[in-house]
């Protein structure tokens, strides 16, 4: 069989999800080890018997449903490969505007700043900025032990220190001073369809819902995070798209200052952040 008469195929297969010619791709390319570019260079080329049943096999996992980054157990963020697995949530591109805003509050290049990821999972977001800023002293909390597990491997493997800790947001926490806290909490309400359509099926539950509407992690780390931030530091939390206006009122509550809301790549509300000033207590 030639390449691009099994890529059709896999498409085929795929028509459940939302991206089926990069999920073909990302199969192929894992099992050939080659790129995007080479298979739509040279799509005539035979395949070996045993290549063909090695992307079957995969093919089959991903027609029941479980996601891409599973079956590779890999999945790029911020240009940086990530080993991923079912004890943490895929990182996602919207998450990269986190990232994004993150930046604009770090020094300029050689100085250093103190970074706080609360539920840092594979690690994504912890990395992604100290990758950017190798000077700046970065911590990153996390209650799943194989989650943690991962994302020190993570950083093992691409070389970053990052002080990893096991725990529940703040509780047990002692670290203080931080100029920025960044969080990608779980913030799905219970009750919300989407549990049960596409990847998220396969997702860590714990990782995605939160009681209250999906407000209550979001909640306790607004209402905790001024003890652990400098004056004049910045918490940066992503939420659901439909969540932006609580977020902000829950910042503006506590008295957090300059509250504003980013959004992704999709242009909808993702990120809200704010200033915690002394004076505003």
């Amino acid at each position: 069989m030639q390449i691009g008469s099994l890529r059709q195929q896999l498409i085929q297969r795929f028509s459940h999800s939302d991206t089926p010619a990069l999920d073909a791709d990302c199969l192929l390319c894992a099992v050939l080890s080659c790129t995007r570019t080479f298979l739509r260079t040279w799509p005539d080329q035979e395949l070996e018997p045993s290549q063909v049943e090695q992307v079957n096999a995969l093919a089959e996992r991903r027609e029941r449903g479980e996601p891409v980054a599973y079956i590779l157990g890999v999945r790029e963020f911020w240009s940086l490969p990530l080993e991923v697995a079912p004890s943490t949530l895929i990182p996602r591109p919207d998450t990269e505007t986190l990232v994004e805003w993150a930046l604009t509050f770090l020094p300029e290049s050689g100085s250093a700043a103190k970074i706080l990821d609360l539920g840092t999972g594979t690690g994504a977001i912890a990395l992604a900025l100290k990758s950017e800023s190798p000077a700046s002293s970065v911590w990153a909390i996390e209650k799943s032990p194989e989650a943690l597990a991962l994302a020190r491997r993570n950083a093992a493997r691409l070389g970053y220190k990052v002080h990893f800790l096991q725990g529940h947001w703040f509780r047990e926490f002692n670290e203080t001073g931080f100029d920025l806290i960044v969080s990608n909490p779980p913030y799905i309400d219970e009750d919300d369809p989407h549990l049960v359509q596409g990847d998220v099926r396969f997702e860590p539950r714990s990782a995605l819902v939160a009681e209250d509407d999906g407000l209550s992690d979001i909640k306790e780390i607004i209402n905790d995070a001024p003890d652990f931030l400098k004056t004049d530091g910045w918490l940066l939390l992503e939420h659901g798209w439909q969540q932006a206006e609580s977020v902000r009122a829950l910042l503006e509550a506590r008295g957090f200052s300059q509250v504003t809301t980013r959004q992704d790549l999709g242009g909808q509300d993702r990120v809200t952040g704010g200033c915690w000033k002394l004076a505003a207590e």
